[in-house]
Order: structure tokens, then C-alpha cells, then sequence
């Protein structure tokens, strides 16, 4: 065999015990898992490297169902920042905005858009323009050796409805609707998983219902899953979940909840309300998974804040707007007073709001700074043209808990990687989990909260070879201490690497080893072949 992993405590992500085996890998899969007890009877398999594995727990290896690294995995090669946590595979194109499928306009417009998700793009030679061709880009990243971990697509329904028909806050004409629909379908055919969108996010925060639905019923006929980033978090967040299992269980489409948190003052202690309604939904036949971050603040951009009106036309009718004292003023009333779309239904509340990340770095002063009023808000956003990331500090420890232990939960970092005070999100959600969560407060066992990390995920992209420790089964896995993984990162030193996880492999190759990044990069696109 090419390695032996000797004497591990397999955690195999079926959720069920944990067991002492011999594990052997060969040509990138498991090719034999020999359990203590039955190497008296048998050979115990030999390999050119044998890995003494006594005290550490082998896993599968970890899935982000919600990342935002679709610039960063072209830009980085080494992207320890996920790779060091012992994720190998992340789902990009989230939250309804992404860079495919695009024209030029597009493109331009979407950069402009998520500068504070993934920065302007200006270091990446941007030349795809369809699903496929991004794709294609990923696999032939860093001259054609590929990307640091495994990827999947989700079509971006914003970025969609900007190709079809811009900024535009009314409902698509039955022409812009079918163009809609073939851009999904494509990007469906291409490889992509399904699509996702961003419902407090402009463009498509302006697509009604009826035309959300009919979009689901095109992913539903390639095999993929819809993830929304819903209308609201905060003062609408049960109507709002309740419209998402509404509208896919019409369009008989899986759904996937992002970040599927209960934030603001309005929402602490109900996060039983939501498990409820998601309990009725699934005992009634609903296919409904969830995912989220095991922190309380959240991570956006400050112009995601304003009004949806606001940003009819795109950045540059923001900044005008912004400029214009009567508009400005108009804005500052749904923000301060009535309580904006884009900050959930919910008056803001400047102390909660605090600057993670600037685009100018002439404005690096302001990042780590709460906001102090509307005034403050209103110049940053004109200086820095939109490229403003924010932390918002308005979570509830006791849903965080509660979510995190349902029976279709998910682990999603949501982990922005720009700016120089990111949310430790980015670089410890994993490792935070088994930590805190699973060590420290016993919220999860390790055997539930690793099947929470791998193998229900992997059910949710129907991965066949993917999210267990089996023979036959791709070798993505991880080797840690469960006495001392922790996430380095904190909210002061949000880029720490995390500790107690020495070795992370892809495809059988050690991308950490000894808790060293090596300069293999075994990541490769993972595409659906769907059969509509």
C-alpha cells in the first residue's frame, strides 16, 4: 500500500461509535480498514509509509457547505486558512452572487458587487464567462497543478438575474424569465450543484416568489438543491424560512438553509420555533438540510445594510444616492428608524456594527472600529466605494446551540477571507466545533458532530465515494487529538491556524502534514453529471 494510518480511532462519520483500526490507502482511496480485534487473525496491511496514528482520531474530511473562496482558491495556493482546519471540500458560489455566468457587463458589475466578499479580482485573470469554463479554471489553477481543496458550484441566482435583466427592481418579463431559466439549466449542465441566493442582497433580493419557484423547478429537474440566503434573520426570520419550504416543496426541489441562524434582539431564545417548523416540514416528506457557523456575530458588507430601493441600478446609483443629502437622509430613516430589508427588518444598532475590512488601504484606520452613527456610515461607504466588510454582533449563544444540534445540521464557516480583521470564522469553524462544542461543553458528541461535518453533507451533494471512512471510498481524510483541537483564531487574531490537526489528506495525499502545509494541490472541482 502507499500509506498505512496504524493504531487510529476511526470516527468513520456514519455518527455511529468510534473503533481502533489499521487504515490503508492506495491510489487515492481506502483500499483497507482492518479493526482492532481482527489483526489477530490477519496480516495487518503493510505500505511504503506507515503513520503511527496512537492518540489521534481519523475522520473524514470536513465539508464547507458555505464558503465564499471562489477567488481565493485562484489566488492562493497554499489556503491554509481552510486546508489547516481539515476541510477538503468547500461550496462556493453562495449567497446568490458569484462570478458565473457572466458577460462583460456582468462581470464588471458583480465585481463591483463583492469587492468586500473576495476583494476586486484585479489579481486574478478573470477569462471565464460561462459555469463550465469557471470550472475548468479551478482544475487548471496554479499552471494546471489545480486548487488546495476539493469545489463545488452553486449557480448564483443574483448574479443570474444581473445577466438577464440588471439592477432592475420589478418582476422578469416572461422573455427575461426564460433566459433565467437557460442560464440556470447551463450552469446545471456544467457541473454546478445546484443554485443559491441572496435574498437580502441585491439584484436578487428583487425576485418575487413565483419566479424563485420556477427557477427551483429547473434545479429540481437536474438532481442539484436550492440555498437561499433568505429574506430575513431577524424580524421576518420565521416567515421567511417558512416562504423558503413553501416555495421549493411547490417546485419539488431539496433545500439547503444557509447560515440558518435567528439573529437580533427579536430573536433570542426562539430558536425552537424554527426547529419546530423545520421538524413539521420534514415529518411531512420535505428534503431539508441546513448548515451553519458555530460563532454569534455575523460577517457582510456595510453596504448590504441599506435598503433594497437603495441599490436599484447597481454601485454606481448607490454612491450617487449616497451623495445626494435627500437621499442619503431617505435612507438613513429605513435604516435608523423603520428598519431596512438589508439589515432584516430590523432598526440598526451602530455599536453591534464593526469594521472587519476596507477595499482603500487609506481608510485601514477605521478596521476594527465600531460605527458610530449614520454620518460615519454614510462617508465610509462614499471613501471606500462600497468595499467595506463589517462584523455585526447581534447572535444568541443559546440558538447557536440549539441549531447546531438538529437532526439535518450542517457545518458552513460562511468564512469571508478579505480584509485585515475577518471574522475568526474563516480560519476555526471546524476545529471550533470540535473544541468547544464537542469538547468543552459536550453540546455534541464527537461521533454526531463529525457525521455533522462530513457524511451529511456529502449526502446532501449525493456524493457516492465521499463523507465516511469506507473501503473504496476516496481517501479525503483527517487525523486530530480530540484532547487539543482548538481554532486559533480569534476576533483579535482572526488569521491564527488552528492546532491539534497534524495531518489533512486529499485524494491520499498529505496537503498537511505533521501540521506542515506541503505544496501538493490535490483539489479538483467536484461536478454533478446531471441526467434532466
Amino acid at each position: 500500500m502507499e500509506l498505512v494510518i496504524r493504531d487510529a480511532e476511526v470516527v468513520d462519520g456514519s455518527g455511529g461509535p468510534s473503533y481502533r483500526a489499521d487504515v490503508a490507502i492506495d491510489r487515492g482511496r481506502i483500499a483497507a480498514i482492518v479493526k482492532e480485534g481482527a489483526q489477530a487473525g490477519c496480516q495487518r496491511p503493510t505500505g511504503r509509509r506507515v503513520l503511527d496514528a496512537e492518540g489521534l482520531a481519523l475522520s473524514p474530511g470536513f465539508v464547507d457547505m458555505h464558503a465564499h473562496s471562489d477567488l481565493a482558491l485562484l489566488r492562493d495556493p497554499d489556503h491554509s486558512a481552510k486546508a489547516a482546519q481539515g476541510v477538503t471540500l468547500e461550496v462556493l458560489g453562495q449567497d446568490g452572487l458569484s462570478y458565473a455566468p457572466v458577460d462583460d457587463r456582468t462581470l464588471a458589475e458583480v465585481r463591483r458587487a463583492i469587492t468586500g466578499w473576495n476583494g476586486d479580482g484585479s489579481d486574478v485573470d478573470l477569462d471565464w464567462r460561462t459555469v463550465g469554463e469557471y470550472l475548468d479554471r479551478l482544475d487548471g489553477a496554479h499552471g494546471g497543478r489545480g486548487i488546495a481543496v476539493n469545489a463545488a458550484y452553486l449557480v448564483p441566482q443574483g448574479t443570474v438575474r444581473m445577466y438577464a435583466m440588471g439592477w432592475e427592481d420589478r418582476p422578469a418579463t416572461e422573455p427575461e424569465l426564460d433566459r433565467m431559466r437557460r442560464l440556470v439549466a447551463e450552469g446545471l449542465e456544467q457541473g454546478a450543484v445546484g443554485m443559491s441566493s441572496g435574498l437580502t442582497y441585491t439584484p436578487g433580493m428583487y425576485a418575487p416568489d413565483a419566479e424563485l419557484t420556477e427557477l427551483c423547478r429547473v434545479v429540481a429537474r437536474y438532481g442539484g438543491y436550492y440555498c437561499p440566503h433568505h429574506r430575513s434573520y431577524g424580524a421576518g426570520a420565521l416567515r421567511a424560512y417558512q416562504e423558503m419550504v413553501a416555495l421549493t416543496r411547490e417546485a419539488g426541489c431539496p433545500l439547503h438553509l444557509a447560515h440558518a441562524t435567528m439573529n437580533f434582539g427579536v430573536n433570542r431564545g426562539r430558536a425552537s420555533e424554527l426547529l419546530a417548523l423545520l421538524d413539521e416540514a420534514l415529518d411531512a416528506g420535505a428534503d431539508i438540510s441546513l448548515d451553519t457557523y458555530p460563532y454569534t456575530p455575523g460577517c457582510t458588507t456595510l453596504v448590504a445594510l441599506l435598503p433594497g430601493w437603495a441599490s436599484e441600478g447597481g454601485p454606481e446609483a448607490i454612491l450617487a444616492r449616497l451623495r445626494d443629502d435627500t437621499a442619503a437622509e431617505r435612507i438613513r430613516r429605513h435604516l435608523e428608524e423603520t428598519g431596512s430589508d438589508g439589515c432584516h427588518g430590523v432598526p440598526v444598532e451602530w455599536h453591534t456594527v464593526e469594521i472587519s475590512g476596507v477595499a482603500d488601504p487609506a481608510l485601514t484606520e477605521h478596521v476594527g472600529r465600531r460605527v458610530d452613527d449614520w454620518p460615519a456610515a454614510r462617508r465610509l461607504l462614499i471613501d471606500d466605494r462600497l468595499g467595506t466588510t463589517i462584523l455585526q454582533h447581534v447572535g444568541h449563544e443559546e440558538n447557536v446551540r440549539a441549531i447546531m444540534r438538529h437532526r439535518v445540521h450542517t457545518g458552513g464557516s460562511d468564512g469571508i477571507l478579505q480584509g485585515l480583521k475577518p471574522h475568526p470564522r474563516a480560519y476555526g469553524t471546524f476545529p471550533h466545533y470540535l473544541g468547544r462544542y464537542v469538547r468543552e461543553l459536550g453540546v455534541l458528541s464527537l461521533e454526531e458532530c463529525v457525521a455533522h461535518l462530513t457524511s451529511r453533507p456529502a449526502a446532501r451533494l449525493r456524493l457516492p465515494d465521499r463523507g465516511l471512512v469506507r473501503e473504496h471510498y476516496i481517501a479525503d481524510l483527517v487525523l486530530f487529538d480530540p484532547a487539543t483541537v482548538a481554532a486559533g483564531s480569534t476576533y483579535a487574531s482572526p488569521r491564527t491556524l488552528p492546532t491539534g490537526i497534524p495531518h489533512v489528506l486529499i485524494d491520499g495525499r498529505f496537503v498537511i502534514d505533521d501540521g506542515h502545509r506541503t505544496d501538493v494541490l490535490a483539489g479538483r472541482t467536484i461536478r454533478r453529471t446531471p441526467t434532466p
